[in-house]
């Protein structure tokens, strides 16, 4: 499926006239807590760019205004923005009322999937499998979302990834302290069962019934602790694509992968976090990643490599899709 994939980026690419991009704007940095992470996607991107002899800006929206992005006159943007006024839909809006075309989803598909609880539920009305959950207030009673979710469970903010203000809970008594934890960087706070297993990611690439999945990735983090600093920086965590595992655990995750993606109506690209349990195998979504990283340690430009696609051309490919939307508006 995905060397398919990769044949036919190397065709678009090869009859791609880089001069109808145009001038291009690379938004970047943002006002996230995410905001360290997209500045080194941006750089990345605004690298690969200029070595394809694109016309490439930076812009970075947590610095300047809108009214500023808007007399730049870019002919179509990169987004290099992760979280909240970057991957929610927000920024989408902008752009569509400026007619600028833009990479990635849209307005509705963005706005859904920034929000863990409304994409779980989206999901789940589709009879795709994912852990069970609960919306935590600060009048949760604690005993009985341990008692529904089991232990462990995990507590994260509904609006951030990166493992920002996550926190695994072995039992009652630390329910509070996490939700205060995340309750400092969101106002909607989810806890769900935390699936013991593999923890693998699928990203995918097209839109509607042309969309598919890329080779799958297992993520061996130290320890079992995925978090920010083992994402970005660390040089610990192994990632392992093929992942070793057996081709029809591959093949469900890709399948999960690809209907949680069609679900939320994403498009060009996307990124779906999902945990193996151990007892069963049955695979279990988390999230959906709409604007995913494209640093040294990201995972869509590792399965592209499998796929046959350098970073560089994986740039130039996402950037070109935008072609599509001109008079679309």
């Amino acid at each position: 499926m995905h060397s398919q994939w990769g044949q036919r980026v190397h065709r678009e690419l090869a009859k791609l006239d880089i001069q109808s991009l145009g001038r291009v704007g690379v938004l970047l940095g943002g006002r996230s807590g995410e905001r360290e992470i997209s500045l080194m996607s941006g750089n990345g991107v605004l690298e690969a760019l200029h070595l394809k002899g694109v016309d490439a800006h930076p812009f970075d929206p947590g610095l300047r205004s809108p009214a500023e992005l808007a007399q730049e006159k870019f002919d179509r943007i990169f987004i290099s923005l992760h979280g909240r006024y970057g991957e929610d839909g927000t920024i989408q809006g902008l752009l569509e009322l400026l007619n600028i075309p833009y990479t990635g989803s849209g307005v509705l598909a963005s706005a859904l999937s920034i929000d863990k609880i409304v994409t779980k539920q989206v999901w789940l009305s589709n009879g795709l499998s994912t852990p069970v959950f609960v919306e935590l207030t600060a009048n949760s009673d604690w005993d009985a979302v341990a008692e529904k979710l089991g232990l462990p469970l995990i507590v994260k903010p509904a609006h951030e990834g990166s493992s920002l203000g996550l926190t695994k809970v072995k039992s009652v008594s630390d329910l509070p302290a996490a939700y205060e934890l995340a309750a400092k960087i969101d106002t909607k706070i989810i806890a769900e069962t935390c699936i013991i297993g593999d923890e693998l990611t699928c990203p995918l690439v097209g839109e509607g019934a042309s969309a598919e999945a890329l080779p799958v990735i297992k993520i061996v983090p130290p320890d079992a602790n995925y978090d920010f600093h083992h994402k970005y920086f660390s040089d610990e965590t192994k990632y392992l694509c093929p992942t070793g595992l057996p081709e029809e655990i591959n093949l469900a995750v890709q399948n999960l992968a690809l209907a949680a993606y069609k679900a939320l109506g994403c498009r060009t690209w996307g990124r779906a976090d999902v945990m193996i349990d151990q007892k069963t195998d049955k695979p279990y979504l988390l999230e959906m990643n709409t604007s995913p990283g494209m640093t040294s340690h990201s995972l869509v430009p590792m399965a592209a490599k499998a796929a046959g696609i350098e970073y560089a051309d994986l740039v130039l490919w996402i950037l070109s899709q935008t072609l599509k939307q001109e008079g679309v508006a």
